[in-house]
């Protein structure tokens, strides 16, 4: 029984529909009331057991490093001033069991590169892909409900949902048939299919379980526009030679890629948060 101990990040994307905002700072860095995108998506993985996250960056992204580092004269100073509780914050960003381990992709060869560059760590154990521009607030937390599926089936499996059939052409779409309970078993997958065509409305998003086999068909597919190697090419090859699952998770996803998507998951955390959520209540009470 293999374990899903690393987990891979892609965060090396320009962020250009959030332009002016992520001119100088990562899109994985904007807050979400008072936590960045990207420590969501840690979060998710520490508690699905991972232990190794592994993060595949671009220029102009070390902010993400600096937030996982630790900040020696920020906590000394919250320690002098008596600010227990804000430095117990600081301090648990990362916990101390937590490996983060940084590698460059010098170009913007597609999502599949971006999974391809972590290679030399993961090897030949299966990983985990979770991309911060989905925050997916489920209980339990979606990367550890794929986890204990992986562990009954031992294969790759797709967290996906189903979308509005005029919104297909934004996603990758699989065919399947139910094989139990919120799993599907996948006979096919399309990267963006028009709605007319799609062969389903069940989307993948954000998150994945892969085994290593994976970077022998990311390695070998054939670069589409702009030379990138497009995810969901090297998972249809992979789909020939071994099972792929497609699991209905138990959680709402917020798009925070897109604006609307930002401000919905700034709305509903934001009525989650426990210091908050009476105060914003009743403010959104005075605003809708």
């Amino acid at each position: 029984m293999k374990k899903i101990t690393k987990a891979v990040f892609p965060v090396a994307g320009l962020g250009s529909r959030f332009l002016p905002a992520t001119k100088a700072t990562a899109k994985e860095m904007l807050p979400v009331v008072d936590k960045p995108l990207i420590q969501y998506a840690v979060e998710e993985a520490v508690a699905a057991g991972i232990t190794d996250m592994v993060f595949i960056t671009g220029r102009h992204k070390r902010a993400i490093e600096d937030h996982f580092d630790k900040a020696y004269e920020l906590e000394a100073t919250l320690e002098a001033a008596g600010k227990t509780e804000l430095l117990r914050i600081v301090q648990e960003v990362v916990p101390k069991h937590v490996n983060c381990i940084y590698i460059r992709q010098a170009q913007p060869l597609g999502l599949g590169h971006a999974v391809l560059c972590a290679k030399p760590v993961v090897q030949d154990e299966p990983f985990a892909v979770l991309l911060a521009d989905d925050l997916i607030d489920g209980e339990p937390p979606i990367v550890k409900q794929m986890v204990e599926v992986f562990g009954r089936h031992q294969c790759s499996i797709l967290g996906v949902q189903d979308v509005p059939r005029a919104h297909t052409g934004q996603y990758g779409i699989v065919s399947c048939s139910n094989l139990e309970q919120n799993i599907e078993k996948v006979h096919g997958i399309v990267e963006k299919p028009k709605p007319e065509v799609a062969p389903s409305t069940l989307a993948v998003v954000g998150r994945y379980i892969l085994t290593p086999r994976i970077f022998h068909h990311l390695e070998n597919v054939q670069p589409g526009a702009g030379g990138e190697i497009q995810l969901t090419d090297g998972i249809a090859a992979l789909m020939l030679e071994e099972q792929l699952l497609a699991y209905r998770f138990n959680g709402i996803r917020y798009d925070c890629g897109s604006k609307l998507g930002y401000l919905q998951a700034q709305v509903a955390l934001g009525l989650k948060h426990k210091e908050l959520r009476a105060d914003f209540a009743e403010y959104l009470k005075t605003v809708v």
